[in-house]
């Protein structure tokens, strides 16, 4: 394998075109994506844009791009199609004509720059699926709020566009939300009609499109054709000459409006702004890819080519995050900005707005994976968006805790819409339909979630996170913390009140999707432990001695993780051992293994930290794990790579990354397959990108460990952040650190290597 001397030797290059749009690459910047691909000589793209959220919560394409040159430059032999990182832009060449495609990172432009050696005609056409209403059943809702919809209690119905020529050289298209949305259904069901005008709601008044234009164009009329499953409608454009050089631009624009005409004006006046811009927008947006490609890397070496496969799709799938890095809404982990048509990937006979698992509904066990990684990487300003989408719906789950059960704080189902409230297939229309959980008001009727609420605890402890590692001022975090935080203290206390010593009965508990109605579930006990003690060992500036000392009082009341014993060996138990007096309880299905989140992400058991072995016996002996263990599973959220690395065993975090990240079935190979979730798979990209981190580094306390499970067979250059702003850069070859820098050189003596002897 080729020596890796820079980031360009990482750029994908395709040499031949492609069949379909399930072998675009993607490109994008500050929140838009595109997948580019070039089809029978025509130059495509389809537009995305975070936030374009329909009245069904769809997560909706902004339509899709053709580009057609006279001289037909992209059938020949010396056909070149180049994602160049450093640029964060696509090159397209052949027949002496350039093409280059890229998203100006700090206004919501795409640009595309044509240039030949000899005059050629443009002719380029906006094409939208969206240009008559549509009604989606059963499993075509799978994309939107209503999930499947086998006996629908409405029709479905996914509205049509507006599109116009808005002037000689322009295409104005948009999507204004009607008023009667799933918002107003969802808080209809699930009884929160006389809170509703408390409720913030991001579907009302909400418009999202853009206009194609250019100079030198012409309207050239209206056409209709069929790509992969979808009719579509085009509106053209063509060039009045031909030139050597011709220049297309996309503005996108999302944001709420009274009426299309007060939307149409503000896009308008960002187009204005943007050509304003124009002379200085490419030098910004170069110089903000130069700066993220300096923060940090993982550049790995090996005979083995998956290996060397793993570094390269790291660097492609932080690329794919950075194309949302300044984003309202965060990456979604079912295909972020790049989803492409669904009969590519599946039998599913839709159209490109398609996704599975909803495009507004947010579930947090999948949306960590994507987010987590983003601190050793030091993309610490792409982290707001994920917090943002909770704070923006504080006030919602709030309300949710107080209506149903008269308790303080924040109840955050596992599987939320982004207003904040559970998604109305999963909280069940026919309740109760559950086999095996006794519902009451506010649980949500499925035997995987009901109860689920512990992954908003994961984004309190990214929020801590941030200020450990920045020194950031998290004080608009703290109401979010404690209101997660209370909500387990009261909503418990009240069920169940305190045991004979004094601690909470989380019961019913839920161990992930796995153990239902079980007692004290371990993942969720150690939750709790973490985020309290990281929480009460704050600066003063955070917490008053009021707030800390009730916060104290509360982690004294978390009850212990449950042990159990196996041939003489302690390890961690699931939950507590019956007899279960408070109920039925637990039963289990699924693959998940809570036993094994006090090490990830709760980070109680580790290198480095005491009693190990309780957890190397955990992963050894415990029945339950290690069956599922020996199923190899490695798809899409699987994190057995990172348990792994986090216990130190090489040659299992080697083994189960390598399946991770090898090269997706798809022409780019960073656009992981389905797994349980959609192509590309985003938290398939983030937990792998999480196991190679900790496989080079962890940190306990004040300690940086490096290489704790790292293979001797794989060379690494590497650039990671750790606590306390810190920057370490490393060179490994044949398992030896032979080369170390570290900022501040201070934290040197805090640096511990492993297997280096």
């Amino acid at each position: 394998m080729a020596q890796i001397h820079s980031l360009n030797d990482y750029n994908v290059v395709w040499t031949t075109p492609s069949k379909n749009s399930s072998e675009s690459m993607p490109c994008g910047g500050g929140d838009i994506g595109l997948n580019v691909w070039v089809e029978n000589g025509d130059v495509l793209f389809y537009l995305s844009r975070t936030g374009a959220f329909d009245e069904n919560n769809q997560f909706l394409k902004l339509g899709r791009v053709r580009v057609t040159l006279s001289n037909n430059p992209f059938t020949g032999r010396d056909f070149k199609q180049e994602l160049r990182l450093k640029e964060g832009a696509v090159h397209l060449s052949g027949a002496g004509t350039k093409v280059v495609l890229w998203v100006d990172v700090f206004r919501p432009i795409v640009h595309v720059e044509i240039e030949s050696a000899k005059p050629v005609s443009l002719k380029t056409s906006y094409e939208t699926w969206r240009y008559k209403d549509h009604e989606t059943a059963e499993e075509e809702n799978r994309a939107n709020s209503h999930k499947d919809l086998n006996k629908p209690r409405i029709k479905v119905i996914t509205f049509k566009d507006s599109v116009r020529f808005n002037a000689p050289n322009e295409v104005v298209f948009y999507h204004q939300n009607r008023k009667d949305a799933v918002f107003d259904m969802t808080v209809e069901q699930q009884g929160l009609r006389a809170v509703k005008d408390s409720l913030y709601n991001p579907l009302e008044q909400l418009v999202f499109g853009g206009m194609l234009f250019g100079k030198g164009l012409v309207s050239d009329g209206i056409s209709y054709g069929t790509y992969v499953d979808t009719d579509y409608q085009a509106w053209h454009l063509r060039s009045l000459q031909a030139s050597q050089k011709h220049q297309l631009e996309v503005a996108l624009h999302v944001g709420k409006a009274p009426s299309a005409a007060a939307w149409t004006k503000g896009l308008v006046q960002l187009v204005q702004k943007a050509k304003q811009a124009n002379t200085t927008a490419k030098q910004a947006t170069l110089k903000w890819w130069s700066d993220f490609w300096q923060r940090s890397h993982v550049h790995i070496q090996s005979s083995d080519e998956k290996a060397w496969q793993v570094g390269r799709n790291y660097q492609l799938f932080r690329y794919m995050l950075a194309c949302n890095a300044y984003g309202e809404w965060p990456t979604k982990f079912n295909g972020g900005l790049f989803t492409f048509d669904p009969g590519t990937v599946s039998s599913a006979k839709f159209s490109p707005d398609f996704r599975r698992w909803g495009g507004g509904t947010m579930t947090g066990q999948n949306q960590r994976l994507v987010y987590f990684p983003m601190f050793k990487n030091g993309d610490f300003d792409m982290l707001p968006s994920q917090f943002n989408f909770y704070t923006k719906n504080l006030r919602n789950a709030e309300l949710r805790s107080k209506v149903y059960w008269g308790v303080n704080g924040a109840s955050f189902t596992e599987q939320i819409e982004n207003f904040g409230l559970p998604n109305n297939a999963e909280y069940g229309w026919a309740r109760p339909t559950s086999r095996w959980i006794p519902l009451e008001e506010g649980v949500e009727d499925n035997d995987y979630l009901a109860h689920d609420w512990e992954s908003s605890l994961e984004f309190c402890l990214m929020m801590i996170d941030l200020h450990a590692y920045t020194g950031t001022d998290i004080k608009k975090y703290i109401p979010f913390i404690e209101s997660c935080l209370r909500f387990y203290d009261e909503y418990y206390q009240k069920r169940n009140g305190l045991d004979k010593d004094g601690k909470l009965i989380i019961y019913p508990g839920s161990g992930l999707e796995r153990y239902k109605m079980a007692v004290n579930p371990v993942n969720t006990v150690s939750a709790l432990k973490t985020v309290l003690s990281r929480f009460v060992a704050l600066p003063e500036r955070f917490l008053s001695a009021s707030q800390r000392t009730f916060w104290q009082g509360m982690l004294a009341r978390i009850p212990p993780l449950e042990t159990t014993q196996i041939e003489g060996k302690t390890l961690l138990n699931a939950y507590k051992n019956g007899p279960y007096t408070l109920g039925k309880g637990p039963f289990a299905h699924g693959n998940e293994l809570p036993e094994l989140y006090p090490i990830y992400p709760w980070g109680q058991f580790g290198v480095g930290l005491p009693l190990l072995d309780i957890a190397l016996n955990t992963w050894n002996y415990n029945p339950s794990v290690v069956k599922i263990l020996k199923q190899n599973l490695y798809l899409s959220w699987r994190q057995e790579a990172i348990y792994a690395a986090r216990l130190g065993l090489t040659e299992e975090a080697a083994k189960r990354t390598l399946q991770k990240m090898k090269d997706s079935p798809y022409r780019f190979p960073a656009f992981f397959e389905p797994g349980h979730d959609w192509t590309p798979d985003h938290n398939w990209g983030g937990s792998g990108m999480i196991a190679v981190q900790e496989m080079l580094m962890q940190t306990v306390g004040d300690t940086i460990y490096l290489l704790p499970a790292w293979p001797k067979n794989w060379d690494v250059d590497f650039k990671l952040h750790a606590p306390k702003n810190t920057t370490i850069k490393g060179v490994v070859k044949q398992g030896k650190l032979v080369k170390l820098e570290v900022f501040p050189n201070a934290r040197r003596a805090d640096i511990k290597v492993m297997g280096n002897e």
